[in-house]
């Protein structure tokens, strides 16, 4: 199996296992987990191009990787705030459960 190949694998596993807990999960705080699973499987994806692609010395892929965990990172904590003000409004975070967004 080629090296580029198996990486993309594990990506789409990872991928895959974030999908499923975003769609299944009724917790707010697992829908976010499940978010930034995927968005870490993006992150492998651009890693594992720019290691196996033509030109590994440019550093694309690591500033690509680097600028999506700042934009990661900002998303969790806007993330956590929505869902602490969602849960100070409604005392719950199922998400089946919020069906009003006027606060």
């Amino acid at each position: 199996m080629n090296p580029l190949a198996g990486c993309l694998l594990v990506s789409a596993l990872l991928f895959a296992i974030g999908l499923a807990g975003a769609l299944t999960r009724r917790s707010a705080i697992l829908v976010l987990a499940g978010i930034e699973l995927m968005l870490n499987a993006a992150n492998l994806n651009f890693i594992a191009f720019w290691r196996f692609g033509p030109h590994p010395e440019a550093l694309t892929g690591l500033l690509f990787v680097i600028f999506s965990i700042a934009v990661a990172a900002a998303e969790a904590a806007v993330g956590l705030a929505l869902i602490l003000a969602i849960y100070r409004f409604s005392r719950t975070s199922d998400v089946s459960e919020i069906t009003e967004m006027k606060g």
